[in-house]
């Protein structure tokens, strides 16, 4: 039915072969006799007919590709008006067009095809058209498109574009890569029936997957107009990552004046490496610079790099308090793929800067970082080599920073390699048995370039002067082997060689009065040596109280284990201080001795000989107990006491206080793991005298207790939730009190994680009021006590705690703070508000009292697209240096 009737036809001549006598006859290498009467110039070329190059084209078919056509209901032609109808799951393929709807008509005397939907009496307008090419997919009420121009009309359209949603009331398609729009709403909203909010453009031109061109758009929310507007936009909807200025944020502060935050500039590099740099501004003339980049190649590495600086004013210049102050940072995370490289393996994890700049920043995205007392970095190289025995080593850089005394250790690097364990006289094959057959040694070695530094010397030439290295081998010979079958017994010796090339001389100088102490640079060397044995077994009791109780069984596991160990006294390595005279000559010896290895990497070879003795008791218990579920066949397996260790050790060769303190710690888990408890004790057998020195008499002996408490600590954690979240039920409480400090807010992105947003729309809550408001609280309690000197005192004592409302579903406040109950104080407090908005969010986040005193609102769009689209008011910490 769309084949056209006309056609055009004309018969083409057989080409003939026209021979050039002269081109022959110079081709061929041959002398020819010509007659005289024959006369080459007469001989011309034939010219090819006229017909075979005519004028008059072929008129190109109007439809290129086969048409293919269905319907579930009927198909009918009318003829005379040239019109084909489609009715019901109606559908036309042409090309790589698609179009399905509910009645569709092809009028062939216009070239045209019409497609709307259909009316039902119970569902109302359904089976709307669904227009389809080249990957775009529009979803309007009607749609009348041109099979010759590849032109439509297409009425209330409704298109995703990017992240967001084009729903235009007329749409002018073009060609399947431009398309006009008019009076369309651009939006995020899930609901398009009544979105919340939308981008109004009363004229646009839309390349798909590219970008839209808009004239006069404003902002609606809820339908009601509002001033925000631009006289003319550009939306990107590329499907690459593309560059772009960052809109800042603005407020006030009293010290620096009005500022600009987080303004800047992203690079799209490429798909692999990107690069985001921001500033800030301060009327005073503090700035602040921050770049940010990210990299990641596939089943390769990924990683992120940034560098922050502040440059901080105080007062105004000529003032007495006007101050200048410098601060930065620097954060690197590298990580690789496992399989990219099985054995070796390159990582880095490096936060490193000014001592001062969590404190002193100005910045609200540091907030969080407040409390972090500790700088610490590492950057690492491993690299294993197969076979028998294997062979590894690593390089690796270290950083640690201590933020409050402002000391820096550092090592550059820090080298270690080992040979795999080696059995010697095992057998070649099956297992090894006896203490011959288990004997088995190690080979390791380390090697340190150690720097220890402060903030203010920090990469300076007197950084390096102060380094120390050296290097540490080490050869372990093991066996073990069983004992009356149920002890097993371990033995061991070790060799120890240190190599240096820093040692020192201590001489005491008589002029002076007093013992001075030398470097000496060279290298240097010691070897020691030690022995050590173990025995232990384990021991399994079983109180059984009947299957017909609540408590049907309890399990106790002791493991003892006694140990000796014996270690030589090298005094080969030590020597007396010489005295040394004005003239440098030495007139004598003084009692001290000293080595000089003193101050080395790896310490110091033994001066006393030791021979001690060490015991220590493991422990155990489990409980049976009634399953609350009747179906349940099996009792329930509760721990009671995940582990309460004894240990202390007895010195032979001793002269005085041989026993050492008894060490007591344990852990366990309460209220269905909810709850997790650690403590710890160290009780003394040995008494003190007056000055509060320890002495060779017990405790007991001197009108005390067996035992004196030096030293205890406690730490619990608990969580509380009015959720019954069956996936972490059987979870163990965390004891880690960072799980309830503040958290670290980037109120520069405040987009909602897209994973979490999935995990949000998987769980659809009720629509019924829900009378329990969900909440949680987490907990965290620690207290030390010291008892060395008979100070008897609390040495520390706090309370930290943290937790989340859901007063709606909607509506959510957090809050974190803790008590010191020592000095009796609040600890950094940070308390958060959060709206949902739908495509909207709002938040509130308030630090209502300390130096750090401040607050926060923001409202913004979710999408990543439009996020530069929000308003934001702060008002910063007020700080003097």
């Amino acid at each position: 039915m769309f084949i056209n009737m006309f056609g055009f036809a004309q018969e083409f001549p057989k080409k003939q072969k026209v021979t050039n006598p002269k081109k022959e006859i110079n081709k061929e290498n041959v002398t020819v006799k010509t007659d005289s009467i024959i006369n080459f110039e007469t001989i011309v070329e034939k010219e090819q007919d006229s017909i075979t190059n005519d004028s008059i084209k072929p008129k190109k078919e109007i439809l290129t590709d086969i048409v293919t056509y269905r319907a579930s209901d009927y198909t009918s032609f009318n003829k005379k008006q040239q019109k084909l109808y489609l009715y019901n799951e109606a559908e036309i393929d042409y090309g790589d067009m698609n179009i399905k709807a509910g009645s569709i008509t092809i009028d062939l005397g216009k070239d045209e095809v019409y497609a709307k939907g259909i009316k039902d009496s119970l569902e109302g307008y359904i089976q709307g058209p669904v227009f389809t090419q080249g990957g775009n997919v529009v979803e309007p009420d009607s749609i009348l498109f041109n099979t010759k121009t590849e032109k439509a009309l297409i009425y209330r359209s409704i298109t995703e574009q990017g992240e967001g949603t084009v729903i235009a009331e007329v749409t002018k398609r073009v060609n399947d890569s431009v398309y006009f729009i008019k009076n369309a709403k651009y939006t995020t909203a899930q609901d398009l029936d009544d979105p919340e909010y939308y981008i109004l453009l009363r004229k646009g031109k839309v390349v798909p997957k590219k970008k839209i061109v808009t004239g006069l758009a404003n902002l609606f929310i809820y339908d009601v107009p509002t001033p925000i507007g631009v006289p003319f936009g550009f939306f990107p909807q590329s499907e690459k990552q593309t560059s772009g200025i960052i809109l800042p944020s603005f407020g006030e502060q009293n010290d620096r004046g009005y500022f600009l935050q987080n303004m800047g500039y992203y690079f799209a590099i490429s798909d692999y490496f990107d690069l985001a740099v921001y500033g800030d501004y301060y009327t005073n003339g503090s700035y602040g610079f921050r770049a940010e980049n990210t990299y990641a190649v596939r089943y390769k590495f990924r990683g992120n790099l940034s560098f922050r600086y502040e440059n901080l004013i105080t007062s105004e210049r000529g003032f007495p308090d006007y101050a200048k102050n410098t601060i930065y940072n620097l954060r690197w995370s590298h990580s690789q793929d496992s399989k990219a490289s099985p054995s070796s393996r390159f990582s880095a994890s490096v936060n490193l800067g000014s001592s001062n700049y969590y404190r002193n920043s100005l910045n609200q995205i540091n907030t969080g970082n407040f409390l972090n007392n500790t700088l610490a970095s590492s950057v690492s190289y491993s690299k294993t080599f197969q076979g028998e025995p294997s062979v590894n080593f690593s390089l690796t850089a270290t950083h640690s920073q201590n933020t409050n005394t402002e000391q820096i250790n550092m090592t550059l690097p820090t080298f270690q390699g080992s040979v795999g364990r080696i059995y010697p006289l095992a057998p070649k094959s099956g297992s090894k048995k006896g203490i011959i057959q288990n004997i088995n040694l190690q080979y390791s070695v380390r090697g340190e370039n150690r720097i220890q530094t402060t903030d203010s010397l920090f990469f300076k030439k007197e950084m390096f002067e102060d380094a120390r290295s050296g290097f540490q081998h080490n050869i372990p010979l093991n066996t073990n082997f069983k004992l009356l079958k149920y002890f097993s017994v371990s033995a061991s010796t070790n060799y120890n060689e240190v190599w240096t090339f820093n040692t020192i001389n201590k001489y005491y100088d008589s002029n002076e009065g007093k013992t001075i102490t030398e470097e000496i640079k060279g290298f240097d060397s010691f070897r020691t040596y030690n022995f050590s044995t173990s025995l232990g077994t384990t021991i399994y009791g079983m109180f059984d109280f009947g299957e017909d109780k609540k408590i049907q069984a309890i399990r106790h596991v002791m493991r003892p284990s006694i140990s000796y160990n014996i270690n030589p006294a090298f005094n080969k390595y030590y020597e007396n201080v010489e005295v040394v005279d004005a003239n440098g000559q030495t007139v004598g010896e003084l009692e001290d001795q000293f080595s000089r290895f003193e101050g080395g990497l790896f310490g110091l070879p033994g001066k006393t000989f030791s021979s001690s003795v060490g015991i220590s008791i493991a422990n155990n218990l489990e409980a049976k107990v009634r399953d609350k579920d009747s179906t349940a066949t099996e009792p329930k397996k509760i721990k009671l006491l995940n582990n309460l260790n004894f240990s202390t050790s007895y010195n032979l060769a001793g002269d005085s206080l041989q026993w050492s303190p008894v060490r007591v710690n344990g852990g366990t888990q309460l209220f269905n793991n909810k709850m997790s408890l650690n403590f710890g004790a160290t009780l003394d057998p040995y008494a003190l005298d007056n000055n509060n020195n320890r002495i060779d008499k017990f405790n007991i002996d001197n009108g005390g207790s067996l035992f004196r408490l030096t030293s205890a600590n406690l730490t619990a954690s608990y969580s509380l939730s009015n959720k019954d979240n069956k996936k972490d039920k059987n979870k163990e409480a965390s004891n880690n009190p960072e799980d309830v400090l503040p958290k670290n807010l980037d109120f520069s992105n405040q987009q909602i994680d897209s994973a979490r947003e999935e995990d949000e729309e998987e769980e659809k809550p009720s629509e019924l009021y829900n009378y329990k408001i969900p909440w949680s609280l987490r907990l965290a309690y620690a207290v030390n006590y010291s008892n060395n000197r008979r100070q008897n005192e609390i040495s520390s004592h706090s309370l930290m705690f943290s937790g989340k409302v859901d007063l709606s579903q909607k509506w959510s406040v957090e809050a974190s703070s803790g008590y010191d109950i020592k000095n009796q104080g609040f600890t950094f407090t940070q308390l958060n508000f959060t709206r949902d908005l739908l495509s909207w969010r709002m938040s509130f986040s308030w630090v209502p009292f300390s130096t750090r005193s401040s607050w926060n609102f923001f409202i913004g769009i979710k999408s990543s697209l439009l996020k530069d689209l929000k308003y934001e008011k702060r008002r910063q910490p007020d700080r003097a240096l």
